[in-house]
């Protein structure tokens, strides 16, 4: 049952992860904007849904690995990353790593304090 659950919040979290990515292409900004409010939205999602704590397993795996898993993503950071290098846009860059670390743990840990 886990795994359809998983696959179950994944076939949410995917297409909004896209959405995210093109909606921020369409503004005429760079894609990467779309990765970082993803990546922070689903930390926050996460870190609220660890927040609660009994939550049922099913819950973790639906929304949290699901769902939450991805929606954010590591390897469109990363690739976005790569590319800003490749760019010459260095300063760029390290701000995305920057934003990405401070913004996604700073929410999680918000998250989770706002509903102990």
């Amino acid at each position: 049952m886990t795994p359809l659950l998983v696959a179950a919040g994944a076939l949410a979290g995917a297409p909004l992860r896209l959405l995210a990515t093109r909606l921020a292409v369409r503004a005429g900004r760079d894609p990467a904007l779309g990765t970082l409010a993803v990546n922070v939205a689903g930390s926050a999602l996460l870190g609220v849904l660890l927040g609660l704590g009994s939550v049922p397993a099913e819950a973790v795996a639906l929304v949290g690995t699901g769902f939450c898993g991805t929606l954010t993503t590591f390897s469109t950071f990363g690739a976005d990353v790569v590319r800003m290098v490749e760019e010459r846009a260095v300063g760029r860059a390290v701000g995305q790593v920057a934003a990405t670390l401070v913004l996604g743990l700073g929410v999680a840990a918000a998250g989770y304090l706002l509903v102990r």
